[in-house]
C-alpha cells in the first residue's frame, strides 16, 4: 500500500532532526494530534469551500497574469462517480461542491469573490513589505534594493555556475497570485515590516555562510573567493560578515594547495577589520603542510598565530578536522620543530555535581552492564544499522490484510509502474533543464542561487525525494509550505550524511564504533567506564583522522523553503498522466497530476498542493502494500551511538540534536555550545542509559492486535475500524441549493469523522507495520530531549512512549528471574493496569489478584473466545500482556526462576504537586499527594472533590441557586483534570471548559445551568486547591511574577537544573517575512537575535516548564542510581519501568533520589541564579532598565518561605511511586 493514503498522519528532522531545521521537531515528523487536526481542517471543515480552490493558470506553465486567474483544470469522466468532482470552480454553475462532467466547469461564490478582493486591496501594502523584505536580506548582488525594485542585476557577474548571490524578484507580479497569504512552518500572522537595522541580519549571515559551504563542498575556489569578494563590497552584507566566511573560501584553497590566493584572503580580512582566529592559522598552516611549504613562511604564520595570543597546541585542541588537514598541519608544524609532539588529550574532567558525587567516584564504579550479545554480533547488528542509514528509507510491508489481487488491481499496479518510470524521466529532465538554465552566465534570475544547492547531490536523488513527496502526498492534498519545507529539509540531511562520508568522518565512526562494543559484548572483558567516557577515550587514543563534529553549517528557513519551492515547481511542471488512462472513451490528452489550489483558514488564504483525482484512484485501485519511512524514523539495530556532546550522538550518520526546539529558534543551540561540557556529562549519561536498553517484540499479543485490526478494528480496544465502517452521509434530497442547515451540519460531521477515523488508522497502520517488520529483532530507541530538558526517543511512530497499545507490544530484550518477589509484582502491577483497586493498599490488590486467578488465565489462554475478562479494563492491551506472563510464570516449574522479559511499572502520584509540595516543604500538601507514610493511597482529586463539596454545602445553606443545583454532582472526575493542570499552569479560564466538558457528560445535569456551575465550581477548585496546597499556589505566584518581569524587562526567562543543563524559554513575538517564489508568496517566520520576548507566555509557561525540569532531573538521577545498581530502567517521564525482580531495588533509588533532589536549595538557588543574570549592575546602566532591575530584585530575594514537612518521610512513603 503507498504512503499515499496515509500522508494525513504523521509524517516523516525535528526532530526533532537536522541541525538547525527547527521546524521538523521530532526530525520532520509531527505528532499525531496535529494532523488529526490538519485531517479535520482539510478535508471536513473546509468542505463547503471547494467553491473557492483556484488552479493556477495553464498550471503553471507560462502564465504571466498579474493576478489570480480562474482556469480549469482537466477532469476525466472517471467510471468511479466518486471522482467525478471538478477541482476548480468555472464561470457557469453556481453549487457549493462544484462537479462536472467532462470539460464541465462551475463558478465561484462570494467567497471568490471576497478573495479577488483581499487581493486588490492588499496589494500596495504587500509590494511595500515584499520590496522590504528583499532590501532587508540584502538578496540582490549588491545587496541594495529598493521596494520598487523587480529585479536586481550586476553589470560585473562572474562568469560562473552559481550566481553570486541572492538574486530575488521583489516586487514584479508576473507567475504568482498578487496577494496570497499563506501558512509558513506552521504559522498564519501577519507578516511585520521589521527595523532595516537589525531584521534578518542572522539570516543573510547563515546565507552567506551557506553558500560558500556549497561551494567548499563542491570544490569551486574561484567562485567561492568572487562570492566572497562581492559580499565584501556590499555594504549591507560587510556589515554581517565575520571571519567564519574568509575561513570558508581559504580551507578550499588550502586544499588546492594554493598557498599565494590564501595569503591574498588574508590580506583582504585584515584589511577589512577582522581579526585571524585559529581556524584561520590552522587552514593556513594545513596548507603549507599540503605544498611542503619551506619553513620561513610555516615560521611566519607561526609567529603571527602566537603574536594574535594563541599557543600552537590550540590548534590540535579547539579546531575541527576533515579528511587529513590534521595530518598536514602537524606536517607543517614539524618543518619548523622537528621534535613537536601533539598535545596529550586532556585529563577527563568529573561533573561537580553534588548529587551526583558518589555516581562518578571511581572508588564505587563497577563494571558497565554488559548485552547478551558477542562482539561479532554487535558488528553485524552495527553493519544493518549503517546501510539502513546509508540508503536513507526503508520500504517494509504493511501489516493491513492483503486484498485478493484482482484483474483491476494488477493493471494498476502496472500502469502506476510505467507512470512512474516515465515521470522519473520526466523529472530528471525537468531539473537538469533547470541547472542548465541556472549555469549560463549573465543570465540572472531568481533562482540562480540554488544552482550549487542542486549539485550537492547526484541529480537521482532529488528525483527520489520528490517521487517520495509524491507518493506520501494524500488525496486531500497538502499544505505548499509543508511540502516545500519538508522536500528542502531532505535534501539537507542527505547533504549531511554526504559531508560526513567526504569527511571521512564515517570511516572514523565505524573504527571507533568497533572498539566501543568491547564495552558492551558479552565475549569481552569488564570495563569500567561509561559509554561516554568509553567514547572519549577511544577518539583521544585514536589520534589523527577527521573530527566527529562537523564545522556549524546551519541553512536558513528562508532557503530551505526557497529550494523546496522550486523543486515543488518542477514535479507540478514535469509530471503527468493520460487523460483517458482510466476511461479509454476520453481524449488522450496529458494532464498534470498535481495542481495549486487555494482555501480559506479564516481570513487567509492558504495554497495547497492536490493530487489530480485520476492519480488518487489510480493510487487507490493498485491497493499497494508497501510503506516507506526515513530510515531514522525506525527503531535502531545496533545500539546507539553515545552522546558526548550537543552535536554527536544516537544514530550513525543520521544527524540529530541533543535538544529539539521548534520555530527555527536557535537559542537553544547556542546556550547548549556556550555550556562548559563537563555540566552537560550528567544529562549526556543519562540518555546514554535510556537509549542503551535493549527491547524485543512481544509476538502473540501482536499477533491478536494486527487480526482485530485487519477485522474491522474494534474502538473499545483502541484498534481504529477502517474507512469502511465510516459512518455514511445521507442521501441528498434535491439539488445542492435545497439542502437545510441541518442536513449540511450531519453530512460535515460524517466527513469530520472520517477523517478522524482514517487518521487514528493510519497512526496504528504506521506502529503496527513498523513493530511487525522488527518482531524477530533487537532494537534500540536512542534518545534527545526537549528545551525543559525531558526525554523522548527519538524514532517518532513506534516506541515506548505510544498509548496502550505500543505499550502491550514492546517486552525488555534483556531476562531476567522473577525471584522471590517478582510473581507478586507482576500480579499488583496487571491489577494497576485495570484501574479497579486505586484506593486500596498493595496487599489487598494482590490478594484481588490471586482471587480473579481464574479469570486471568482464561484471558492469556483464549483471549477472543473466553471471558474476555481484560478487555474491561483501563488499559486492555497491557493488561493482557501482563495476563499472558502471569500465565507463563504460574505454571512453570519454579516461577522464582522464570527468565521475564515484562516491564513493570511505578508510576508517581499527581508528579507535578509533588514537586511543588517538596518545594514549599508542604505538610497538607504532602499528605495529599504520598509524600507521607500512609496505610492506603493518598488521592488528591477526591480529597479536592470533597473540600469542594464542603464549599459548596455552605453555600447552599445560604441558598445560593447554583450551589443547590450542583447537588450529588461534584465527584472526582469533574474535577480531576483541573487540578491534574493547575500544576501546569492551567487558567480559570481553561478550568471552566474542562469542568464545562465533565458536566456536559452527566446526563441528569440540566444544560441551563452548564456555564453557571462551571464558572462556579473552578472557583471553588481553585480555592480548595489554593487552601490545601498553600505553599504551591506561593510558589507558582513567584516564579508568574519572577517571569512576568524578566520578559517585561525584554529578556527571555533562563535558569539551570540541578543537574547543571541550561534552559531558556523560547517564546518570542513572532515575525513574518513574505518570501516572494514562483507559485505564491510564502509567509514564513524568521529568527533574529533581537526577537523580544512574549511576555504572556514567559510568565504562564514558566512555572509548568520550571516543574517539568524538575521531574526530568529526578527521573535521570534515578535513570544514573539505577545503573550503578545493575538495574535495566526506562521511564516515560513520570512513569519508571524495570524488571519484576528489580521492582524493589527502583523503588528505593527513586525515593533516594527525590529526597535528594529537594534537600538541594532549589528555589534560593533558582533565586541567585536570577539576580546574579538579570540583576547584576553590568547588565545595563541606562535609568530605565535599573528601574525594572529594582522590581525584579526585590521580586527575586522574596523567595516564599517553606513549611516543617520532613522530605526524609517520602522514604517510607509506598505510595509515593506505585
Amino acid at each position: 500500500m503507498s504512503l499515499l493514503r496515509l500522508r494525513a498522519v504523521l509524517r516523516g528532522p525535528g526532530g526533532l532532526r537536522g541541525p538547525g531545521i527547527a521546524w521538523r521537531i521530532f526530525r520532520s515528523y509531527s505528532s499525531a494530534s496535529t494532523k488529526e487536526k490538519a485531517n479535520r481542517n482539510v478535508p471536513c471543515e473546509r468542505t463547503e469551500l471547494l467553491e473557492v480552490l483556484k488552479a493556477r493558470a495553464k498550471q503553471l506553465q507560462g502564465s504571466s497574469g498579474p493576478e489570480v486567474t480562474v482556469s480549469k483544470v482537466e477532469v476525466a469522466a472517471l467510471d468511479n462517480d466518486k471522482f467525478q468532482e471538478a477541482v476548480v470552480p468555472g464561470p457557469k454553475e453556481k453549487q457549493p461542491i462544484p462537479r462536472a462532467q467532462g470539460d464541465g466547469l462551475a463558478q465561484s461564490s462570494t467567497w471568490a469573490k471576497k478573495m479577488q478582493k483581499e487581493m486588490y486591496s492588499q496589494q500596495p501594502k504587500m509590494k511595500q513589505e515584499l520590496g522590504s523584505a528583499a532590501s532587508q536580506l540584502a538578496l540582490e548582488a549588491k545587496g541594495e534594493a529598493t521596494p520598487k525594485t523587480k529585479t536586481t542585476k550586476s553589470p560585473k557577474v562572474p562568469k560562473t555556475k552559481a550566481a553570486p548571490a541572492w538574486t530575488q524578484s521583489s516586487g514584479s507580479p508576473h507567475n504568482k497570485p498578487r496577494a496570497v497569504e499563506v501558512k509558513g512552518a506552521a504559522e498564519l500572522k501577519r507578516p511585520q515590516k521589521m527595523p532595516k537595522d537589525t531584521s534578518n541580519q542572522q539570516v543573510l549571515q547563515q546565507t552567506i555562510q551557506a553558500n560558500l559551504e556549497c561551494f567548499l563542498f563542491l570544490q569551486q575556489a574561484e567562485e567561492a573567493e568572487r562570492y566572497l569578494l562581492l559580499c565584501h563590497s556590499s555594504p549591507v552584507k560587510r556589515k554581517v560578515m565575520d571571519v567564519g566566511a574568509f575561513n570558508i573560501v581559504m580551507r578550499i584553497w588550502a586544499r588546492k594547495g594554493s598557498l599565494n590566493r590564501l595569503e591574498r584572503l588574508f590580506s583582504i580580512l585584515e584589511a577589512a577589520g577582522l581579526q585571524p582566529n585559529l581556524d584561520s592559522y590552522a587552514t593556513a598552516l594545513e596548507c603549507a603542510g599540503r605544498t611542503q611549504s619551506p619553513a620561513k613562511a610555516v615560521l611566519r604564520y607561526l609567529q603571527q598565530l602566537n603574536s594574535s595570543g594563541f599557543h600552537v597546541d590550540e590548534l590540535f585542541q579547539k579546531c575541527l578536522f576533515e579528511e587529513d588537514e590534521k595530518e598536514k598541519v602537524l606536517f607543517a608544524i614539524r618543518t619548523v620543530q622537528p621534535n613537536y609532539q601533539l598535545p596529550p588529550p586532556p585529563s577527563p574532567k568529573i561533573s561537580k555535581s553534588s548529587l551526583l558525587q558518589d555516581f562518578y567516584s571511581r572508588e564505587t564504579m563497577g563494571a558497565y552492564p554488559k548485552l547478551d550479545f558477542s562482539v561479532q554480533e554487535l558488528r553485524e547488528r552495527f553493519q544493518q544499522q549503517l546501510h539502513m542509514e546509508l540508503k536513507n528509507t526503508v520500504t517494509i510491508e504493511s501489516v493491513e490484510a492483503a486484498k485478493p489481487l484482482t484483474p483491476q488491481a494488477i493493471k494498476a499496479r502496472e500502469l502506476l509502474g510505467t507512470l512512474r518510470s516515465q515521470w522519473r524521466d520526466a523529472i530528471l529532465q525537468a531539473l537538469q533543464n533547470s541547472k542548465r538554465s541556472m549555469a549560463r552566465p549573465k543570465r540572472m534570475s531568481k533562482y540562480n542561487v540554488l544552482y550549487p544547492y542542486l549539485c550537492l547531490l547526484p541529480d537521482e536523488e532529488y528525483v527520489d525525494i520528490m517521487l517520495q513527496i509524491l507518493n506520501d502526498l494524500s488525496p486531500q492534498g497538502e499544505s505548499l509550505a509543508v511540502l516545500a519545507r519538508e522536500l528542502g529539509s531532505k535534501v539537507y540531511d542527505r547533504y549531511i550524511i554526504q559531508r560526513k562520508l567526504r569527511s571521512g568522518q564515517l570511516e572514523k565512526v565505524q573504527q571507533i564504533y568497533e572498539s566501543y562494543i568491547q564495552l558492551l559484548a558479552k565475549d569481552s572483558q569488564p570495563k569500567q567506564y561509561l559509554p561516554r567516557e568509553y567514547w572519549e577515550k577511544l577518539v583521544a587514543e585514536a589520534g589523527f583522522g577527521p573530527s566527529l563534529n562537523l564545522k556549524s553549517c546551519t541553512w536558513p528557513c528562508v532557503l530551505l523553503m526557497r529550494l523546496g519551492m522550486h523543486m515543488l515547481e518542477l514535479l507540478v511542471k514535469a509530471v503527468k498522466v493520460p487523460r483517458n488512462i482510466l476511461n479509454r472513451r476520453l481524449e488522450s490528452k496529458p494532464i498534470p497530476v498535481l495542481y495549486h489550489v487555494y482555501s480559506f483558514y479564516s481570513n487567509w488564504q492558504v495554497g495547497l498542493i492536490r493530487p489530480h483525482p485520476i492519480f488518487s484512484q489510480l493510487v487507490s485501485n493498485a491497493a499497494e502494500t508497501t510503506l516507506t519511512f526515513n530510515s531514522s524514523a525506525m527503531p535502531m539495530l545496533c545500539p546507539p551511538v553515545p552522546w558526548t556532546s550537543p552535536t554527536f550522538g544516537a544514530f550513525v550518520l543520521s544527524d540529530t540534536k541533543l535538544m529539539r526546539f521548534m520555530d527555527d529558534t536557535t537559542h537553544h543551540q547556542l546556550l547548549l555550545e556556550q555550556c562548559p561540557l563537563v555540566n552537560l556529562h550528567p544529562v549526556l549519561d543519562a540518555l546514554n542509559q535510556l537509549g542503551n536498553c535493549a527491547w524485543k517484540i512481544n509476538q502473540p499479543v501482536l499477533d491478536i492486535i494486527i487480526s482485530i485490526f485487519n477485522d474491522k478494528g474494534d474502538e473499545k480496544l483502541d484498534i481504529p475500524p477502517p474507512l469502511s465502517e465510516a459512518p455514511k452521509p445521507p442521501t441528498p434530497p434535491g439539488n445542492s441549493s435545497t439542502w437545510s442547515k441541518s442536513f449540511k451540519h450531519e453530512v460535515f460531521l460524517c466527513k469530520k469523522k472520517a477523517a478522524e477515523m482514517h487518521s487514528l488508522r493510519m497512526d496504528a497502520l504506521y506502529k503496527l507495520s513498523i513493530a511487525n517488520y522488527v518482531r524477530d529483532k533487537v532494537f534500540w530507541f536512542p534518545h534527545n530531549m526537549d528545551f525543559r530538558g525531558r526525554t523522548y526517543p527519538c524514532p517518532p511512530y513506534f516506541n515506548h512512549l505510544g498509548n496502550d497499545v505500543t505499550r502491550a507490544i514492546l517486552l525488555f530484550a534483556e531476562g531476567r528471574p522473577l525471584g522471590p518477589k517478582g510473581l507478586d509484582w507482576l500480579k499488583i502491577h496487571l491489577i494497576n493496569l485495570t484501574g479497579l483497586k486505586k484506593k486500596n493498599a498493595l496487599q489487598e490488590r494482590l490478594e484481588y489478584a490471586n482471587e480473579i486467578m481464574e479469570d486471568i488465565l482464561d484471558s492469556a489462554d483464549n483471549p477472543l473466545t473466553g471471558r474476555k475478562w481484560w478487555m474491561d479494563t483501563d488499559e486492555p492491551w497491557q493488561a493482557l500482556a501482563c495476563c499472558m506472563e502471569i500465565a507463563k510464570a504460574s505454571r512453570s516449574p519454579d516461577p522464582a526462576a522464570y527468565i521475564s522479559h515484562f516491564p513493570v511499572h511505578q508510576d508517581g502520584s499527581c508528579n507535578g504537586l509533588q514537586h511543588y509540595a517538596a518545594l514549599g516543604r508542604d505538610l497538607s500538601g504532602a499528605a495529599s499527594v504520598n509524600l507521607v507514610p500512609c496505610g492506603l493511597p493518598q488521592d488528591v482529586y477526591s480529597a479536592v472533590a470533597q473540600q469542594v463539596e464542603e464549599f459548596r454545602k455552605k453555600d447552599a445553606e445560604r441558598g445560593l441557586k447554583i450551589a443547590q443545583v450542583l447537588q450529588g454532582f461534584i465527584s472526582r472526575k469533574v474535577v480531576k483534570q483541573t487540578v491534574m493542570t493547575v500544576v501546569y499552569g492551567v487558567t480559570r479560564y481553561g478550568g471552566r471548559l474542562q469542568i464545562e466538558k465533565r458536566l456536559k457528560e452527566i446526563d441528569e445535569f440540566p444544560e441551563e445551568y452548564l456555564w453557571e456551575a462551571s464558572h462556579y465550581l473552578v472557583k471553588q477548585v481553585f480555592n480548595s486547591i489554593k487552601e490545601m496546597f498553600s505553599a504551591t499556589r506561593d510558589i507558582q505566584n513567584w516564579l508568574t511574577e519572577s517571569a512576568k518581569l524578566i520578559a517585561q524587562s525584554g529578556r527571555t526567562v533562563e535558569w539551570v537544573t540541578p543537574l547543571g543543563l541550561p534552559i531558556i524559554q523560547p517564546y518570542y513575538r513572532s515575525r513574518s517575512t513574505v518570501l516572494n517564489c514562483g507559485m505564491q508568496r510564502l509567509s514564513v517566520k524568521t529568527p533574529n537575535s533581537s526577537q523580544k520576548p512574549d511576555t504572556v507566555k514567559q510568565k504562564n509557561a514558566f512555572p509548568p516548564n520550571f516543574i517539568h525540569s524538575l521531574d526530568s532531573t529526578h527521573m535521570m538521577l534515578t535513570a544514573l542510581h539505577c545503573l550503578r545498581k545493575g538495574l535495566t530502567f526506562v521511564s516515560v517521564h513520570d512513569c519508571y519501568w524495570t524488571h519484576a525482580l528489580t521492582v524493589d531495588v527502583m523503588n528505593q533509588v527513586c525515593r533516594q533520589q527525590f529526597v535528594a533532589l529537594h534537600s538541594e536549595k532549589i528555589l534560593q538557588d533558582l533565586s541567585e541564579f536570577m539576580l546574579e543574570k538579570y540583576c547584576s549592575s553590568s547588565s545595563s546602566s541606562t535609568e530605565p532598565i535599573a528601574h525594572w532591575q529594582k522590581r525584579l530584585k526585590e521580586q527575586l530575594s522574596n523567595v516564599p518561605s517553606t513549611g516543617e514537612f520532613n522530605l526524609k518521610q517520602v522514604m517510607d512513603s509506598t505510595y509515593f511511586f506505585s
